[in-house]
Order: structure tokens, then C-alpha cells, then sequence
């Protein structure tokens, strides 16, 4: 079961007019939750700030969600940290409220379980169907509209399979449903660039951010199924999972992991605030 606050209250009940229900507007934020605290907090609020001064919502305090989180997060071993903020209620029709409202929810869930040899030994992956559309307004954000990832997620129940690659509508590959992906050759380190549609994950940054550290260049660009046929490590990475090695996409095999997959694992696993 989940533990909830909604704007401090312990509370499941949200107002049936709050505009993040009706239109998606709004964002979250997904923390990994490690001996009752939420781990890497500081890049998941700055991120939460570049959203909310992009699409003009009013940010809480971060005092306020630390003690909330904290509130929630104490005493959990392992689990998932979920902050949600909506511009909160409003009447029919798209034009914003001038007095916002805004509904800031909070959840904590137990920690997903996944395999243990999806970090150590990769995991599969496919191609999904579902494409994402160009929004260059909206993309990098970890926005509260979501529909195009639901339906890519719904195209596949093997267990064998871990997550699906996601193609924008001409043909690039640019994350997976859940998550961002990084592809090696040799020594170069390629992720898709977010510029037109996307999500910018924070794990994403953190592996940019190691790779910087041990003078690995990372380029962001357009990347197909040619770039990931030709690859020699592919890898993916969210604030939950952290980083699983690819080892099968599409009919092709890969080293999982392989030496510099091993080296960002190893550097982003030890990152925290």
C-alpha cells in the first residue's frame, strides 16, 4: 500500500477539478528511496525547478518537501519516493487559473522488484510500435502527460523482455519507455538528443556527469537502428532501476555489461547527496 500526502495531509482524496487529472499539467519526480532517506534529492528538485519556471507553476518551497519526503521516507529500507505537482484546481477550459492552486502530492511505494542479473548480466529489449510526437515545448520535461509511453508499455506482456525502445516519428531512436539509453562504441559513449521530444532523467545526467569525470566525451545526437545494430555495449538508466546493460535488442547480442557500462555503473551507484 502507499503512504500519501496531499499538500501535508495524510489524505488518498484529490479535488475532481484539479487540472493535472483533466489535462496532464503538471509534473514528477521518481526517487529511489535507500535506508529511509531519497537519493540523489538535490538533482531531482533542480529538475523539478527547470520544469515548474518552463511551464509557469508555482515551486514549493524545498524545506517543505524535504519534510514531507522525510515524514514518508523514514524507516523504509528500500523503496520509491513519487512527488507529483499539479497547477491544482480550475474550472472548464485550457486557460490557467490566475490564482493558482497548486496541489502538491506525495507518495512512497515499495520497491519494485526486478531480477538481480538485470544489473549484473542485461537485460532484453525491444522495439515498440508506439512513436513519440515532436513537442519541442514540452520536451527534457518529466511532465504529467504520459499516454504515448502507456501505450508503448501495453504492446508487450513477455516477462523475458525488460523494457521496450521507443523511435520518434522519423525514426530515431530516443529513449525507452522508462527509461534513457546510452550506447557504446569502443570508447565513445552516444545518448539521443531530447531537443524535440523526451524525457532528460536524471540518472541520465548523473552518467553524463561520470563520464565527464573520467574524461569520456558523451554525444548527444541522433541515433538509429543502424548506430545501435553496430554498437558494442548498449545500457539504460533511470533513478530507480540506476543503469541495466542491454544484452539482446532486436536479434543483435552485446556485452552485458561491458567494460565502460561496468565503469558508469560502478561511478553512478557510489553518486549521492
Amino acid at each position: 500500500m502507499a503512504k500519501i500526502l496531499i499538500n501535508g495531509s495524510e489524505t488518498d482524496r484529490l479535488d475532481a477539478l484539479d487540472r493535472g487529472l483533466h489535462y496532464g499539467d503538471g509534473l514528477f519526480e521518481t526517487l529511489r528511496i535507500r535506508a529511509g532517506r531519497p537519493r540523489l534529492w538535490s538533482a531531482h528538485v533542480a529538475r523539478l525547478a527547470h520544469g515548474c519556471e518552463r511551464l509557469g507553476l508555482p515551486l514549493p518551497a524545498e524545506a517543505l518537501l524535504r519534510d514531507e519526503a522525510d515524514q514518508l521516507c523514514g524507516g523504509m529500507a528500500d523503496g520509491v519516493l513519487k512527488i507529483v505537482l499539479t497547477r491544482g484546481p480550475g474550472g472548464r477550459g485550457y486557460r490557467p487559473p490566475h490564482d493558482v492552486a497548486p496541489t502538491r502530492l506525495l507518495a512512497v511505494f515499495p520497491a519494485p522488484v526486478h531480477a538481480p542479473e538485470y544489473a549484473t548480466q542485461g537485460v532484453a529489449v525491444r522495439l515498440c510500435d508506439t512513436r513519440l510526437g515532436h513537442s519541442p515545448a514540452l520536451a527534457g520535461l518529466k511532465h504529467l502527460n504520459r499516454l504515448e509511453q502507456v501505450l508503448a508499455r501495453a504492446e508487450w506482456d513477455d516477462p523475458d523482455i525488460a523494457e521496450g525502445l521507443m523511435q520518434d516519428i522519423e525514426g530515431n531512436i530516443i529513449e525507452g519507455t522508462m527509461s534513457n539509453l546510452f550506447v557504446v562504441q569502443g570508447e565513445r559513449l552516444r545518448t539521443p538528443a531530447l531537443s524535440r521530444c523526451g524525457v532528460a532523467g536524471v540518472m541520465r545526467a548523473q552518467v553524463m556527469a561520470a563520464a565527464a569525470a573520467q574524461g569520456i566525451a558523451v554525444e548527444e545526437g541522433r541515433l538509429g537502428l543502424k548506430e545501435l545494430a553496430a554498437a558494442d555495449e548498449l545500457f539504460l538508466t533511470n533513478s530507480v532501476i540506476g543503469l541495466w546493460p542491454v544484452r539482446r535488442f532486436e536479434g543483435n547480442d552485446y556485452a552485458a555489461p561491458g567494460p565502460l557500462t561496468a565503469r558508469l555503473a560502478a561511478a553512478v551507484e557510489a553518486a549521492d547527496d
